[in-house]
């Protein structure tokens, strides 16, 4: 499930950026970024961000089976669905998907809950390599 979150986060934040490049193409030739686009481009920089963070406490904090499959698989359709309602409702013209953001938001809500709960509620916070010897990476 972590592979998922931190592949999940890392083509996010490549999304995020390749947006970033066009909004600056916008910038550059004067046109100016609508306010859509800006949304969405933050909304996925930071939940993608959040996404490699969450892959590395749900072992941290001893999240397993169905709970880590929930925090899981509602945190990544939040992640991208939360973004793209800016930019298809307003940027593509499909407003009937504007209140999908309520669902989406909602998974990220339960996801972000069980983490919260999960953190309260733990004695003991796995930090580190847990005695694993490192290895120099240019071996």
């Amino acid at each position: 499930m972590s592979r998922a979150l931190t592949v999940s986060g890392f083509l996010g934040l490549t999304v995020m950026m390749g947006v970033g490049m066009y909004q600056n193409v916008l910038n550059a030739t004067g046109e100016g970024v609508p306010a859509w686009m800006i949304g969405g481009h933050a909304h996925l920089g930071v939940l993608s961000i959040l996404a490699i963070v969450l892959a590395f406490a749900i072992p941290a904090l001893n999240v397993t089976g169905t709970l880590e499959t929930v925090v899981t698989w509602t945190f990544i359709p939040g992640q991208w669905g939360l973004p793209l309602v800016p930019w298809l409702a307003v940027g593509g013209g499909i407003s009937v998907l504007h209140p999908t953001a309520f669902l989406w938001g909602g998974l990220l809500l339960v996801s972000m809950l069980i983490m919260t709960w999960q953190a309260a509620v733990q004695t003991e916070i796995a930090v580190g390599g847990g005695g694993v010897d490192p290895t120099p990476a240019d071996d």
